[in-house]
C-alpha cells in the first residue's frame, strides 16, 4: 500500500536522531555541514539552538531531537547540520537542523513506502510523509516543510532579526 502522491522514485537522504533513522527529500536538502559553533540567541524555546554564519548569511539552527521530544543533541564527530529549505506561504526559508549523522542517499520506491501510522489525537505526525522500507527496517519519511510549522517559521525570522 503506496502513500498517496508519492508516485515516482525519490532520493532521501537518511540521517539519524537518537536510535532512530529519519529520512529528508533530497531536494529539500542544500547541503551538509560539519558542526560548528552556534550562536545562542536569548529568549528562544529550546529546540531553537541559535544561528549560524553560512557565508555571511544568518541561517537558524533547530535541534530536531528536542522538537520531537527526545533528549538534547549531544555533539560527537559525527554530529552535523543539515540545511534546509522549507516551503511556507510561497517563501523559501533557509534554516539548519541537527542531526546525530548522516547516513547516505538512498533511492525508494512508491511501493516501498507506507502511509504514516495513525498514533491518536495525542501525537501530531502530521509530518511524517510515510513509513520507507530500507535494508530491512523502517525509516520516518519527514515532510519537512510541515514539521516547520508556521508558528516555527516566524519564531525563526524573530531569531534571525534579532541576530542581524
Amino acid at each position: 500500500m503506496s502513500v498517496p502522491g508519492i508516485t515516482e522514485t525519490l532520493q532521501y537522504l537518511t540521517f539519524t536522531l537518537a536510535e532512530e533513522v529519519f529520512a529528508l527529500d533530497v531536494s529539500k536538502v542544500r547541503e551538509i555541514l560539519e558542526y560548528s559553533t552556534v550562536t545562542k540567541v536569548p529568549q528562544v524555546p529550546e529546540f531553537m539552538r541559535g544561528v549560524i554564519n553560512l557565508r555571511g548569511s544568518v541561517v537558524p539552527v533547530v535541534d530536531l531531537r528536542l522538537k520531537f521530544g527526545m533528549a538534547a543533541t549531544e555533539q560527537t564527530i559525527n554530529t552535523c547540520i543539515i540545511v534546509l529549505e522549507v516551503q511556507l506561504d510561497g517563501d523559501v526559508i533557509v534554516l539548519g537542523a541537527l542531526a546525530d549523522s548522516v547516513q547516505e542517499v538512498v533511492d525508494m520506491e512508491p511501493d516501498q513506502i507506507e502511509p504514516a501510522p495513525h498514533i491518536g489525537a495525542q501525537l501530531n505526525a502530521l509530518f511524517i510523509k510515510g513509513m520507507g522500507k530500507c535494508d530491512g527496517r523502517f525509516v520516518m519519511i519527514l515532510d519537512v516543510d510541515k514539521v516547520f510549522t508556521n508558528d516555527m517559521i516566524d519564531l525563526v525570522n524573530d531569531v534571525m532579526d534579532a541576530a542581524a
